[in-house]
């Protein structure tokens, strides 16, 4: 049944270059799955925050889905951590668009915990029941970022609000789920996991000579490359000194490529993270075998990932990780940290290997046993090719989310009445007194 559905993700918009400190995995999630949705027949709009002044009141992309531009806060990059003070006005915009559209909307659907406080009170306003997607939970953020994590404190009652009222929780991997359980004692029967995906007409195996070709890189020689967002949380200070002890100890003349940035040239001063990881670089000898690439475009992702022998990624913490399943639709084997999902899309010994974060030895001899054995890596290419097709397409993912939707809105029928007495609690005063 075509359903008319709202999507709300405050700060990842899905229009966004990748790459950045604050746009990422959430981006091509949202973008992603909207588009799938809409080629399966829903009307889909998402609300995105306006972040610079020039951009349209809304865009109708080619896939069919229309992306609103909220004014709330000022129309410029702010940062994920500075942006709870802006949501009652995002919270406004988002129950007058709602209203305005004649109560269109079947069902919302939030992403991060910003976008499901928006959704708490667009509930609580018009009765609409909502699905969220956390992408990332505070609690778990707090264990492995300690001080820091620069979110403010009223994350943490947000999220246990916006479990307690979303009719359903999407968790991305089991290792998400748990924390749900465990963390925020969340409801099991709300709970759905749903993993991530990829897109395969964006993302399969090419001939690897032509992708160094086009990319100007060396026909020879080892490559591990890093591709993502450039924060600390996401361990590339561990690639690079697991480099260092490739080359060092176990004569691997590798080098490695490290795509990602706030802009297309790699420039410290744009990107601070770089300018750590040179620093890095330099400490272990290795500077002149890293080469930072700067952002790159979707469209230019695969040449990357097909130029690589072995694709490096072991984050200190990671909800899901959909940079190690383009790499491995694209036929390249992963090493990956034992977390979160990427210890559960990487099967360890088959499509790449599992290492604990924080461990550049055990990296190294990861990235020894597959670049010292091409034919073996190219077995490992080829399953990880099979496997991820079989479990991990962005159609199949939509499919999943859009069949949940109907269980909520099966469960719906009858409860609007009910909804305008949703009981607030101390997060949702956040809205009126942001700080």
């Amino acid at each position: 049944m075509k359903r008319r559905l709202l999507w709300i993700s405050e700060h990842a918009s899905p229009l966004a270059t990748l790459g950045g400190a604050d746009s990422g995995g959430q981006n091509v999630y949202v973008a992603q799955v909207a588009r799938h949705l809409a080629a399966a027949g829903h009307e889909v709009d998402i609300l995105t925050r306006r972040d610079a002044a020039d951009l349209p009141s809304a865009v109708l992309s080619a896939d069919g889905v229309r992306v609103v531009h909220v004014p709330a806060g000022p129309p410029e990059p702010v940062r994920k951590e500075d942006l709870l003070g802006y949501m009652g006005e995002f919270a406004e915009f988002a129950i007058r668009h709602a209203r305005r559209r004649g109560g269109k909307y079947d069902l919302v659907h939030a992403n991060f915990f910003m976008s499901a406080l928006v959704a708490c009170e667009i509930k609580r306003a018009t009765g609409v029941p909502f699905v969220v997607t956390f992408h990332a939970l505070g609690k778990v953020r707090r264990v492995h970022q300690g001080g820091a994590d620069s979110f403010p404190q009223e994350r943490l009652a947000i999220e246990e609000r916006a479990v307690a009222e979303a009719d359903r929780v999407i968790a991305e991997c089991p290792q998400d789920e748990q924390d749900l359980l465990e963390h925020y004692r969340a409801d099991p029967r709300k709970v759905e996991t749903i993993p991530c995906g990829f897109d395969h007409s964006e993302f399969g195996p090419i001939d690897r000579a032509e992708a160094r070709r086009r990319l100007g890189l060396p026909a020879d020689g080892p490559i591990v490359l890093q591709l993502g967002r450039m924060v600390p949380r996401k361990g590339v200070d561990n690639v690079i000194r697991g480099l260092a002890r490739l080359r060092s100890s176990r004569g691997v003349a590798a080098r490695l490529l490290v795509v990602g940035g706030e802009s297309r040239e790699p420039d410290p001063a744009a990107t601070p993270e770089i300018g750590r990881l040179l620093e890095v670089a330099r400490e272990e000898g290795v500077a002149d075998a890293v080469t930072f690439v700067g952002s790159r475009g979707r469209r230019e992702l695969r040449d990357y990932y097909a130029a690589a022998d072995v694709f490096a990624s072991t984050p200190w913490y990671e909800p899901f990780g959909i940079t190690p399943l383009e790499a491995m639709a694209c036929g390249t084997p992963v090493v990956g940290a034992a977390v979160g999902g990427i210890k559960a899309t990487v099967v360890d010994g088959e499509t790449g290997y599992l290492v604990p974060p924080h461990d550049p030895e055990a990296l190294a001899a990861r990235l020894a046993d597959l670049l010292g054995d091409p034919a073996g890596a190219r077995e490992f290419g080829r399953r990880a090719i099979r496997h991820v097709n079989a479990r991990y397409t962005w159609r199949s993912v939509a499919g999943s989310i859009s069949d949940l939707y109907e269980v909520v809105l099966g469960t719906h029928r009858g409860t609007r009445a009910g909804a305008g007495r949703l009981a607030r609690s101390t997060a949702a005063r956040v809205l009126a007194h942001p700080g």
